[in-house]
């Protein structure tokens, strides 16, 4: 006979776990599984481009154009979720803000990102967090967070999860 044994969640004690050492100061400013503070510098990480490039990821951003980083994995479905929103931010503002995926690497290969943007095609760049150097500048304790970065490279807004309003936080940084 068989046992099952159950394991616990790893990215939701991972993110208890940041809240708990964080304190209620973090969640004053933004939301939670997010940690860097409003008005920050973004910080630069060194990732791969899909075809095994060396990049940084600050050369996604352009001066004087809102930036919008989503850290994502093939596998979640709260990233899933917020598809629609990305497709529609790109439809309507892809020509004023830069979209870039953060393509963590656990649990996921770049031949599945590829496989997903070969499939979906979303007009803006993945990129792959192969060692987690964009995780851990940003502070990114799971996957659904989004970054918006003004048009100065500050941090404008953080979010986690299916219940952000991203059309409406990226029309306030452009200016609709």
């Amino acid at each position: 006979m068989r046992t099952r044994t159950t394991r616990p969640n790893a990215g939701g004690v991972t993110l208890a776990l940041a809240l708990l050492l964080a304190g209620p100061s973090m969640l004053a400013g933004q939301q939670a599984g997010v940690s860097l503070a409003l008005g920050t510098a973004a910080p630069g990480a060194a990732l791969e481009d899909l075809d095994g490039g060396a990049v940084e990821l600050l050369d996604f951003v352009e001066a004087g154009k809102p930036t919008v980083l989503e850290f994502w994995a093939t596998w979640c479905e709260q990233c899933e979720a917020l598809q629609p929103q990305f497709d529609e931010m790109q439809s309507r503002y892809g020509d004023q803000v830069n979209i870039v995926a953060v393509a963590v690497g656990v649990s996921q290969s770049v031949r599945r990102v590829k496989r997903h943007v070969e499939e979906h095609d979303p007009g803006y760049p993945y990129l792959f967090d192969k060692r987690g150097a964009a995780v851990r500048a940003y502070q990114a304790t799971t996957t659904s967070i989004v970054v918006m970065l003004d048009g100065e490279g500050k941090v404008a807004y953080t979010g986690v999860g299916t219940d952000q309003d991203l059309l409406g936080a990226i029309a306030g940084l452009v200016g609709h």
